[in-house]
């Protein structure tokens, strides 16, 4: 019954001395048969385990492979013991055109069910965990796609149901015509033949209809917000790069934060690639693509290749953000060296090649030399007060379900930290943060072709982002107002409109200020970069072979051109006058309204 404690006490105690203690109690509590008491058991040797794994103390694979198996029979116990009271979970999944990821997010759900068996399997599947995906595609291919990873991942034990456009629309006009009137601009106004690209956040708050419906007892359940490109894993670097790892027992510790607080809403923040729009990280990823060739002007093509085991950044200090200074971060001006990928042995031509292809991945998201990375800190069971709500990684209770991601209609990016001000000011410490983040992923295997991402069109090797650019300008906006709205302003109150045009016109000038100096910046640093790479007669330049990764960076700096330099859509647009009067008369409209539309989302609990 208790043979995987047992022997992870006798194989570590001598790493780990304070489970010399538990061993004790153990042989201790197997003579009475306290269930209890051995699954509590469980709970102190756990941490001792995470904390030896983290740190380096012992194998890590060895320790991981203990510590899952702990959980698992942890599991056994509680079924055999019965009387399980702990929250089950309604994870909800909004999808857009992008199979591939949808694939890689099911894949982890279900390995962390399989690793960690929370709750346990009955009839075949794991029966506290239930997961919606929310359909938000125009490819009716895609759709198939979707219905069939679906349908493969329900073979393997996972309750899945597919949230279809059609069931979407009938219980949206299920909801009283007036109340649904007043929750237009959260849940759109889209009409059933077009019932698809409503956007993320309206995407998510038609799930949370799901979410009431799906229901048994609201007491104990918690709702899980995930997005496609989302996984339930880590990534740690090894020396030989990065390894995504299954080392955090999600349902678990949620399960456990909510039944030991009094938390509403918990957001676990991520890891891996930025959680930011490329329209806000090209200054500095300039910079270090600046600094790859200049160290590679001082080396060989032919000589073994010299780019591994670079330093990364921890995570948490938001060094892929050109504009940093905005968030609290006072980043000093620095570069990060890019880590080679490739495995085995290859030369600096070879390094070369791998980076030019991955180049234009950056519009997509990606960050080549900034991704950020687990760090286990103080564990698990730590809460800190929240301000951001990551879109991709929050759970809520029941009551926490009021506490939605607004605005949806104006297409804005910023949305989880614009509601992070809103719910900090209205809930204050209720709304938490906790060290359980998920691997983000911008690109797949793939390449970012194959994967749908709003606001960035690509033709060939053109590359326009400007959608994306200009809703990133006028969601800060939207959050820097709100930011300073919320320190003025009751927000459980509407908000008078001169009180929020106030807020915008000053927050308007601060940010036309900071995005010029970036504008002229990304400017600057493109020009020096294609001196650097074309103009000063390194050894690149003379290799036939490097000819195609050379059209490659090429493409890439037309497309900084093209997205950041003079001319650029979003930029005329962020300039423009007019345009900027149209997107404040919304974003002012959206504040004033803010408060009217949540009395009738909160009539709906």
């Amino acid at each position: 019954m208790t043979e995987t404690l047992a022997a992870c006490i006798a194989r570590c105690r001598a790493a780990i001395p304070a489970l010399g203690d538990l061993g004790t109690q153990l042989r201790n509590l197997a003579k009475t048969g306290d269930a209890d008491a051995l699954i509590q058991l469980y709970e102190r040797c756990c941490p001792l385990l995470e904390q030896a794994m983290w740190s380096g103390a012992g194998d890590f694979h060895d320790l991981l492979a203990s510590y899952q198996a702990l959980f698992r029979e942890q599991e056994a116990l509680i079924a055999r013991r019965g009387g399980d009271a702990r929250h089950r979970f309604i994870l909800g999944i909004p999808i857009a055109d992008r199979p591939l990821h949808l694939r890689a997010c099911l894949e982890s759900i279900y390995q962390v069910c399989r690793l960690y068996d929370y709750g346990g399997k009955r009839g075949g599947v794991w029966d506290k965990i239930q997961i919606i995906v929310a359909e938000d595609s125009r490819d009716a291919n895609n759709i198939r796609r979707h219905q069939e990873l679906v349908e493969e991942y329900r073979h393997k034990g996972l309750q899945l149901h597919h949230y279809g456009q059609a069931e979407q629309y009938d219980l949206l006009h299920a909801l009283p015509p007036r109340t649904r009137e007043k929750l237009g601009r959260l849940l759109t106004t889209q009409p059933r033949e077009r019932f698809y690209l409503k956007g993320q956040a309206a995407n998510r708050n038609l799930s949370y209809l799901k979410f009431l419906q799906l229901t048994q007892d609201k007491h104990r359940t918690l709702y899980y917000l995930l997005d496609s490109d989302q996984s339930l894993c880590v990534n740690r670097h090894t020396g030989d790069g990065e390894e995504v790892v299954y080392a955090l027992n999600y349902f678990h510790y949620f399960d456990k934060l909510f039944r030991t607080g009094n938390t509403l809403v918990l957001t676990g923040k991520m890891v891996g690639d930025p959680p930011v729009s490329p329209a806000v990280m090209a200054a500095n990823f300039l910079d270090d693509v600046s600094a790859f060739f200049t160290r590679l002007a001082a080396l060989r093509g032919d000589q073994p290749c010299e780019f591994h085991g670079a330093i990364k950044p921890h995570a948490g200090d938001a060094a892929y953000h050109d504009l940093a200074i905005l968030f609290g971060f006072a980043n000093e001006p620095t570069t990060f060296p890019y880590s080679c990928r490739l495995p085995g042995t290859h030369d600096h031509s070879a390094c070369l090649m791998d980076f030019a292809g991955r180049l234009n991945a950056f519009f997509f998201g990606e960050h080549l030399t900034r991704k950020t990375w687990f760090g286990y800190g103080k564990g698990f069971g730590q809460l800190s007060p929240a301000r951001t709500i990551y879109p991709g990684n929050y759970v809520a209770n029941y009551e926490g379900l009021k506490y939605i991601i607004p605005f949806g209609h104006l297409r804005l990016r910023m949305s989880g930290p614009t509601a992070g001000r809103l719910i900090a000011a209205e809930i204050g410490g209720r709304f938490a943060s906790c060290n359980l983040p998920n691997l983000h992923r911008r690109t797949t295997e793939a390449g970012p072709a194959d994967d749908f991402r709003p606001g960035v069109q690509v033709r060939w090797q053109s590359i326009d982002l400007s959608d994306e650019f200009e809703r990133q300008f006028f969601g800060d906006l939207m959050l820097f107002s709100t930011e300073a709205l919320v320190k003025r302003a009751d927000v459980t109150q509407p908000f008078a409109r001169a009180v929020v045009e106030a807020a915008v016109a000053e927050k308007e000038a601060e940010l036309l200020a900071l995005y010029q100096q970036k504008h002229d910046a990304i400017i600057a640093k493109n020009r020096q970069l294609h001196a650097l790479v074309f103009g000063a007669g390194h050894w690149w330049l003379h290799s036939v072979e490097l000819a195609p990764a050379l059209d490659q960076v090429r493409a890439f700096s037309a497309n900084i051109e093209r997205n950041f330099g003079a001319h650029a859509t979003a930029w005329r647009q962020i300039q423009s006058t007019g345009h900027r009067a149209q997107r404040k008369r919304q974003i002012i409209e959206a504040l004033v309204d803010y408060r009217a539309e949540r009395d009738a989302w909160d009539s709906l609990f």
